[in-house]
């Protein structure tokens, strides 16, 4: 009788892990930035139709204007609070009711005759737009796998440099064609399509749980969150105080005419910029940012020394639009990886900053003007990039860091195999170690 113990069972493979996604939800990120377009040029339509629209409310031009403003005043007022208030709904239901609101506030605006009802209706869309904006790059870094989240976030902020490079002058031709207020309904048309869009295509996700909830300015202490608020104020700031008096300063220079050329040149840079950033911001997020701060600061440096030459007025506005296409990407997405658990809060303080600065880049920009001149305005922006510059090669360990990010997902270690009490065997092979992908990603990412 064999008195030999059995041989044990030899362990089974260790189950494999699924298949982590490759490819980034195009139709769901287009349709994001598709959201990111029609915010960015719902805020920025009236300025291209502003004698129209004055005649028609029975105001002045320059009352007429504030529209714009009121827009950003409903952003920043209520971008935090909404944000606090939303954070436990579902994503995909959050943004189809702001863009509801966007569809109601632009029917208003093209309906309305009266300049009250049509500051109302403003407002409500600034509303809309903060609580779209806290939400749209965290949604997009939610739809792509973690190595594809800074792509993803580059798709759906795209958006922002198609509306401001061909959006505002296609709404211009065609108000001026057919009426200002056809211009108005056609974003109400597009929004319309937008949420049957979104319906389709884009998937939901659950809001933040009760118990993970902070008080929205807690984000504040999370170490690298100042930073990039900070960062983001600044830059915004000195973006503005040129981009909106553009026209004036080009004008003063003799390139009135020209005006559309050239913002279309800035706009197609500003495409590139976003293909770069979106390329490369998983690893190289800080060197993307010091870079494209260096190229707008070059772009101002242009400007303000020698901007009676044309030539290089040109090469200026390609200079601008490849450093600033990618900063909203490389902001939201730096705002978003500092603020870990609480990064829909730090989004939305974004957003409330990005709409102060833009506010305020109105006002100096027409300080400057008054006190100054036009030719003041490159100066201006030098002056502000340097605190930016400053800040962001300070900030190296949490808001901009030297690191790349590492992916969060983990692959399960197996159970190593039950030894048996006794073995005889006259086997000597020593049975090898299995490589586990956890070894071979960490030495990857020490590479």
């Amino acid at each position: 009788m064999d008195t030999t113990p059995p041989t044990p069972p030899t362990p089974a493979a260790p189950p494999t892990s699924p298949t982590p996604a490759t490819k980034l939800p195009l139709p769901a990120l287009l349709a994001l930035a598709t959201a990111v377009f029609i915010t960015s040029l719902t805020e920025t339509l009236p300025a291209g139709l502003l004698p129209a629209m004055s005649g028609a409310l029975g105001v002045s031009e320059s009352a007429t204007g504030q529209t714009v403003t009121v827009y950003a005043v409903g952003t920043f007022l209520t971008a935090i609070p909404l944000t606090a208030a939303t954070a436990g709904w579902r994503r995909g239901r959050l943004l189809l009711t702001a863009m509801t609101g966007f569809a109601a506030a632009n029917t208003v605006t093209a309906l309305s005759s009266s300049y009250a009802l049509t500051m109302t209706a403003r407002f409500t869309a600034g509303v809309a737009a903060g609580l779209a904006w806290a939400l749209l790059a965290g949604y997009a870094r939610r739809l792509a796998p973690p190595h594809l989240q800074g792509k993803a976030i580059a798709i759906a902020m795209a958006g922002i440099p198609v509306a401001l490079s061909l959006g505002v002058p296609a709404g211009t031709f065609l108000g001026t064609a057919l009426g200002w207020r056809t211009a108005f309904l056609a974003m109400t048309a597009l929004t319309v399509a937008l949420l049957l869009w979104i319906r389709l295509t884009v998937p939901d996700h659950p809001g933040q749980e009760r118990a993970a909830r902070l008080p929205v300015r807690g984000a504040l202490r999370v170490p690298g969150v100042t930073a990039v608020l900070t960062v983001t104020l600044i830059f915004v700031l000195a973006h503005t105080i040129l981009y909106a008096y553009i026209a004036t300063f080009l004008d003063d220079l003799g390139l009135g005419g020209s005006t559309d050329v050239i913002l279309l040149v800035f706009g197609a840079a500003s495409l590139v910029s976003i293909w770069i950033v979106g390329a490369r911001i998983h690893r190289r997020l800080r060197a993307l940012t010091v870079t494209g701060t260096l190229l707008v600061a070059a772009a101002a440096a242009l400007l303000a020394l020698f901007a009676d030459s044309t030539p290089l007025v040109y090469v200026a506005a390609v200079l601008w639009g490849l450093g600033w296409g990618g900063i909203p990407t490389l902001l939201q997405t730096a705002a978003g990886r500092a603020g870990g658990a609480q990064a829909d809060a730090a989004q939305a303080m974004l957003v409330t900053l990005w709409n102060v600065a833009m506010a305020g880049g109105g006002v100096a920009g027409g300080v400057l003007l008054d006190a100054a001149g036009s030719d003041s305005f490159p100066w201006a922006v030098l002056l502000l990039l340097a605190p930016a510059l400053a800040t962001v090669l300070a900030a190296r360990h949490h808001a901009f860091p030297t690191t790349p990010a590492t992916p969060t997902t983990k692959t399960p270690t197996p159970p190593a195999p039950t030894a048996p009490t006794t073995k005889t065997t006259t086997s000597t092979e020593t049975p090898e170690t299995p490589e586990t992908p956890e070894t071979t990603a960490t030495e990857g990412a020490r590479r």
